[in-house]
């Protein structure tokens, strides 16, 4: 990924945060002809391995896991907030447009997990993540039977990261005037994703002021 220094993003902290916030990525593969994608949720463990581990699966009906045997670098991209930035928001005139975006690239060989109680207590921390927050979560429902059944629809698999890049591209290149304006445009902003722009812009300032 094109990085220019104003934007390299290498705290694990902000990294791993972005990865479980947004957790639905692209599992990127190379075939004997093309690159291949498949886009999942995926749960990351930033303690197990150097870099941390992803877990996911996919249906045994997609082929893209028939290349996780030739060995091969796989790419998981994380896209985090993105927003248009105008430059009618900047202090000086003329500008040019451009986009704030956040992003992690995690790389890693994926390896098929065949194990049946270690699928099962994959899939249950997947429904728990993304149910832990309602009223009523569900997953009571997934008896090891019930899961049971559904295993052999499915290949589940881990990938050891061996590395990591961050963009936080969010006008670190322009001035503090410049900043300011841009959040107060996005913070006002009709999107959500827009605002969580403006969060993020925000959260990095504070940090580098010693907030």
């Amino acid at each position: 990924m094109y990085t220019p220094a104003y934007f390299e993003e290498s705290d694990p902290q902000h990294l791993a945060a972005l990865m479980r916030r947004y957790s639905f990525a692209t599992l990127v593969t190379i075939d004997d002809t093309a690159p291949v994608a498949t886009h999942l949720p995926m749960l990351y463990h930033p303690d197990a391995g150097p870099h941390g581990t992803l877990l996911t699966h996919m249906a045994r009906a997609n082929p893209q896991w028939r290349e996780f045997v030739n060995g091969r670098e796989s790419l998981v991209i994380f896209h985090g907030p993105h927003a248009y930035i105008s430059p009618s928001w900047y202090e000086a005139t003329p500008n040019v447009p451009t986009w704030n975006y956040a992003a992690v690239h995690a790389y890693g060989i994926p390896r098929i997990v065949d194990d049946a109680a270690t699928l099962r207590n994959m899939l249950r921390e997947l429904v728990s993540a993304y149910e832990s927050h309602r009223r009523d979560p569900y997953g009571a429902q997934l008896t090891d039977a019930y899961l049971d059944a559904l295993l052999p629809g499915i290949v589940g698999m881990e990938i050891p990261v061996t590395r990591l890049e961050g963009k936080f591209k969010l006008s670190q290149n322009r001035s503090a005037t410049d900043q300011a304006a841009v959040i107060a445009a996005l913070e006002d902003a009709p999107q959500q994703v827009e605002r969580e722009v403006a969060e993020l812009m925000t959260a990095r300032r504070r940090e580098a002021c010693g907030e």
